[in-house]
């Protein structure tokens, strides 16, 4: 079946994301949360992010969310700069 689906700005960041950072096409990735949504797919947490099925990352407690730099440096200028020089490693 053909639809089309209109996402919201955060969704539609967030599906890009994810595509980009899997590899897999957007698409997919829809028709796989709709078959998780549904029961259609088991909802295994673990088979999507082997380190959360490890339990050596936790999984995330927000939704996906675009961030933007809140500093900007200015020309020449490094976050080094910024460290006092006690705290540079």
């Amino acid at each position: 079946m053909a639809m089309n689906l209109r996402l919201g700005p955060d969704a539609e960041a967030a599906l890009r994301a994810e595509a980009r950072r899997t590899g897999r096409s957007q698409q997919d990735i829809l028709r796989e949360a709709v078959g998780r949504y549904l029961g259609l797919l088991p909802s295994q947490v673990g088979d999507t992010d082997p380190l959360i099925a490890q339990g050596k990352v936790a999984p995330p407690r927000l939704p996906f969310r675009d961030v933007r730099p809140r500093l900007h440096l200015e020309p020449g200028e490094s976050s080094l700069d910024l460290l006092e020089r006690d705290d540079r490693v």
